[in-house]
């Protein structure tokens, strides 16, 4: 539960430095009074978002639909069985919604440590105006500083992440309850009728852009869902009723308590709650929350990356695992440099946390409502009655399309920047996703049949090089381009041949005994399919020590063994049906710059060899 604290909940537990100000400033846009009534309703539109988005939909509901214990968007996909579905069915679509939603995560990671950071370090201003021009370059040297960290892997941080959110939720309490008792009266906003009478009292535009601002509070609440492997549903839910949901709702409470008696409080009111001593000691404080919080964004986009690459929606990328007894610490420099771009531009292009409000949020509640959508599908695919799904999951669409119709609005003022980084994100994987679907049914054509291997063996090839050849192929049936091209040359076979598949499967892990699958072809031909979930990291030197170890590979030395792997150069063409030539262009460009297939697979590199193939598109 405590580590939870430090990684589900340090987005959303840092919310509270800027969701209620900007709710209580958008409700003063076009010459607008603060009123007492638009804080309580402004206060209780923000409760009772926590209480239906995450602890209703999020905690009660989303968290059931559970790929044996993963949560997340690509475990949706997966449950939906959407990977290999045929191009124009109702599956098919599904996976384009649900890889925009994955892609949109990569916006959300961009944004999430930006206005993060800089509602931490805004804080300097409320004691010292004169350092507002130090904010901005303050904020891209910490975010610079946990982009390099990233390399040297966070186990040895991790460790502190959830005492130190414990103490930080602990903190945010004490300021709510020091606000609360100068105002107690601010409780009876509790009440949702103070947010729905203020909502029907404005005009639409503020409205709006009211909604659009108190949405910031549930932000962070997906990683609920997709952090669920590494807890456990109890404890993250546990935690969020226990620690994380009361201090939230104190601080909030709190800051509309201070906010009715001091109007002034307004440009910063988490900490106008702090007594002046403690403002300095607050901003070191809420920078390392927020450092935490930017952290486990970034750490959720390296694991959805990885689990993009094994269900085949991204190209292969070098990953870094980072902890040798913590199979979750990974490290993927490209995303995390890309990841730095777009951190460090939305710092300096906007320059405070008031104008990157406006590009956060849109995201986020897109995403919301995509998960929102295939939970449906899934339950009704588990048998659940069609009309409670209906009516439960219909009911919460409806508002994740309020909040996501809310936060369009402020499309001009920012929320183009996630949504940009998202569309890109999502045309590279649907690009990657149909191009790979076109080298497989190309390789197809060029594949032999196994009978033309056995008569190769058996007829034709009357020596036998000493040792054993390792053969990667793509398909568990037919024979490798690379074992076609070796046999065409070189006129021989090696004494033992081993025909080496990696599958990866829509489960997330697949236990040992379910790992090897060992089909012999001819004697001295034995064909290898090693199985692996999309939470696994597929290395099939560790796959056949496996099979070694359970005698379904008997007398072989791994040490002593040659792999043989097929590089091919894809060469688009518009002579063949496919994708547009320029689409085409793009997804061979991804091809020869993606990670070696020996490297990617963990191959020893001394004991590889390459054949080079060109496959026309």
């Amino acid at each position: 539960m405590v580590g939870a604290l430090g990684v589900v909940y340090g987005d959303i537990g840092t919310s509270p430095l800027y969701a209620l100000k900007e709710a209580a400033k958008a409700a003063t846009h076009n010459g607008g009074v603060l009123t007492n009534e638009a804080i309580l309703g402004v206060v209780s539109l923000i409760f009772w978002a926590l209480i239906l988005i995450i602890s209703f939909k999020y905690a009660m509901l989303i968290m059931r639909a559970d790929n044996r214990g993963e949560g997340g968007i690509v475990a949706l996909l997966a449950l939906l069985h959407a990977r290999n579905a045929q191009s124009g069915t109702w599956r098919a679509n599904l996976l384009i919604i649900g890889l925009i939603g994955a892609a949109l995560l990569y916006g959300d990671g961009a944004i999430t440590p930006a206005i993060s950071v800089l509602s931490a370090v805004e804080g300097l201003k409320v004691d010292a105006p004169s350092l507002a021009h130090a904010v901005v370059p303050i904020t891209v040297a910490i975010l610079i500083g946990v982009f390099l960290m990233q390399r040297k892997g966070t186990g040895f941080i991790g460790g502190i992440f959830g005492p130190f959110m414990l103490i930080w939720f602990i903190v945010l309490a004490l300021l709510g309850i020091h606000g609360i008792a100068k105002n107690p009266d601010v409780l009876a906003a509790l009440s949702p009728t103070y947010a729905v009478t203020f909502l029907l009292s404005q005009n639409f535009h503020i409205s709006f852009a009211i909604l659009g601002a108190a949405f910031l509070a549930v932000t962070g609440g997906e990683a609920m869902y997709a952090d669920m492997g590494h807890f456990g549903r109890s404890p993250i839910r546990f935690a969020w009723f226990t620690i994380a949901l009361p201090a939230l709702v104190l601080n909030y409470f709190g800051q509309a308590a201070l906010l009715i008696t001091d109007r002034g409080a307004l440009e910063n009111p988490f900490y106008q709650l702090a007594p002046d001593w403690a403002h300095y000691p607050l901003v070191a404080f809420a920078t390392l929350a927020t450092v935490i919080a930017s952290q486990a964004i970034i750490t959720g986009v390296f694991s959805l990356t990885q689990q993009a690459i094994q269900l085949g929606f991204l190209p292969r990328m070098h990953i870094q695992h980072t902890a040798s007894d913590e199979k979750g610490q990974i490290y993927v420099p490209l995303i995390n440099w890309l990841l730095a771009a777009g951190t460090l531009g939305a710092v300096i292009g906007f320059g405070t946390s008031d104008a990157l409000a406006g590009a956060y949020g849109v995201a986020v509640s897109l995403l919301m409502a995509i998960t929102t959508l295939l939970a449906a599908l899934v339950a009704l695919q588990w048998g659940y009655p069609p009309v409670v799904v209906i009516a439960v999951n219909g009911f919460f669409l409806v508002i994740d399309c309020i909040f996501f119709a809310a936060n369009f609005a402020k499309l001009l003022d920012g929320g183009w920047f996630p949504l940009l980084i998202a569309a890109v994100i999502a045309f590279l994987m649907l690009t990657w996703r149909s191009g790979v679907k076109l080298v497989e049914a190309a390789r197809g054509a060029l594949r032999q049949p196994e009978e033309d291997l056995i008569e190769t063996a058996v007829s034709k090839c009357h020596a036998r090089l000493p040792g054993t050849a390792v053969f990667l192929a793509s398909a568990p049936k037919g024979v490798p381009l690379a074992l076609t091209q070796f046999v065409k040359h070189n006129h021989v076979l090696h004494q033992r041949v081993l025909l080496v598949t990696v599958l990866i499967a829509e489960a997330p892990r697949i236990p040992d005994d379910d790992r090897v699958e060992v089909i012999e072809i001819i004697e001295g031909i034995t064909r290898v399919i090693l199985h692996f979930g999309f939470m696994q990291y597929p290395v099939i030197l560790e796959g056949l020590q496996l099979a070694c170890a359970q005698g379904k590979l008997p007398g072989i030395d791994l040490n002593n063994i040659t792999y043989y792997i097929g590089r091919e150069t894809i060469i688009p063409s518009e002579k063949i049906a496919g994708m547009w030539v320029w689409r085409e262009t793009v997804f061979a460009f991804l091809q020869r710059n993606a990670e070696r297939t020996a490297a990617f697979f963990g191959v020893p590199t001394k004991q590889v060899v390459e054949f080079g193939t060109e496959i026309e598109i």
